[in-house]
């Protein structure tokens, strides 16, 4: 019988802290200032946007990612935080 190799994912290691990277799909608000009709109103949707980066933490409210770091510190460039409820879908990536 076969042994399943378990899944690597791709990842950082920071101050003996893994981080895992992740692509994450997330509704961005959108917006027009000009004059539309009822119908153009009503088909008038947030845009899908997808995202690529490093998890620094996440809780029942807030997601934190990070894409660039220093080698020779704790410290993280390219910073976002998302509020779960834009947050659709999130996949950590494989090596």
């Amino acid at each position: 019988m076969r042994k399943r190799k378990k899944a690597k994912f791709r990842h950082i290691k920071i101050a003996n802290k893994k981080y895992y990277f992740y692509s994450i799909r997330f509704a961005d608000p959108t917006g027009d200032s000009g004059w539309h009709t009822v119908d153009e109103l009503n088909k008038f949707k947030p845009s899908i946007m997808v995202s690529q980066a490093y998890i620094f933490s996440k809780d029942k409210k807030y997601v934190k990612t990070f894409a660039s770091h220093d080698d020779n510190e704790e410290v993280f460039g390219d910073v976002n935080v998302y509020p779960r409820s834009c947050i659709i879908k999130m996949e950590k990536i494989q090596n």
